[in-house]
């Protein structure tokens, strides 16, 4: 969509960073297609979304009320570690910021927003390396006004995702929630742009522990094939899954797919 457009859709001047879709497969896709040509700080955006992307090649389920944006940012290659643990938070921030849901949101490592022990956004940060700096794509699925019912979820799925309408009586518009995600992700990009490998992730981790929806939980780990269970622990100062296993070792993991259990650690 031109800023035209844009501007007559939202009764005011376009910003120049924002990017309007009026459908793609991907925004991330479509972001990285354009690396060459979009700059630090420019918003891709769609009202609809068919064929979004999770983590580890999972399909996101974009259905009408679900914001849909990827956010560019320059970041330095040996920084990329951790980075989505810190969108996950610079999401967590910007929500809080627009509506009355202070303190309630955690993190589910390593790139899910939660809310109630529901979903409320995902995060994919997908990055292509130039010289020393590298390209990202942060990818935020947020369930603004999300009406799950129509969809093509199991009701099984429907049961693990919430949306801001149902809970919160502030709904911000998508521009708002736009901005918002884009000042704290700016905010994260400097961060991560000024301080040394690992500094930036440390200066964080307190705020992190404090959001961890996993810890002390028993969960069970997907990884190249394998499930491995144990009690989560907490994040390490890499901003690696720390998991108490049945024997008593103590392991870390940098990737995999945790599907959560609530259950009682004694049961481990």
């Amino acid at each position: 969509m031109s800023h035209e457009l844009i501007s007559i859709a939202l009764d005011r001047p376009a910003a120049p960073w924002l990017h309007w879709l009026e459908q793609c497969p991907s925004t991330n896709t479509w972001a990285i297609a354009r690396f060459s040509t979009l700059q630090h700080g420019d918003v891709v955006f769609t009202r609809q979304q068919t064929a979004g992307r999770g983590q580890q090649g999972r399909t996101w389920q974009s259905p009408p009320g679900v914001l849909t944006a990827s956010v560019v940012l320059s970041i330095p290659t040996e920084h990329l570690p951790g980075l989505s643990l810190a969108a996950g938070l610079a999401v967590i921030y910007a929500i809080e910021d627009l509506t009355d849901l202070q303190e309630t949101l955690r993190l589910k490592w390593p790139n899910d927003v939660m809310l109630q022990e529901r979903k409320l956004a995902g995060i994919l940060c997908e990055s292509v390396a130039n010289h020393r700096n590298s390209q990202v794509a942060v990818g935020i699925g947020l369930n603004r006004c999300a009406d799950f019912a129509p969809s093509c979820l199991e009701d099984s799925l429907i049961q693990k995702v919430i949306s801001l309408h149902q809970v919160s009586a502030i709904v911000p518009d998508e521009i708002a929630l736009l901005e918002r995600l884009r000042h704290y992700l700016l905010e994260t990009a400097g961060l991560w742009r000024s301080s040394a490998p690992n500094s930036c992730l440390m200066a964080l981790l307190p705020a992190l522990r404090q959001r961890d929806f996993l810890c002390s939980k028993l969960i069970t780990i997907e990884l190249l094939g394998e499930q491995i269970t144990g009690k989560a622990m907490g994040m390490s100062d890499r901003g690696e899954l720390l998991l108490r296993l049945a024997d008593g070792s103590l392991r870390a993991f940098t990737s995999g797919h945790v599907l959560w259990q609530n259950l009682e650690p004694s049961q481990l």
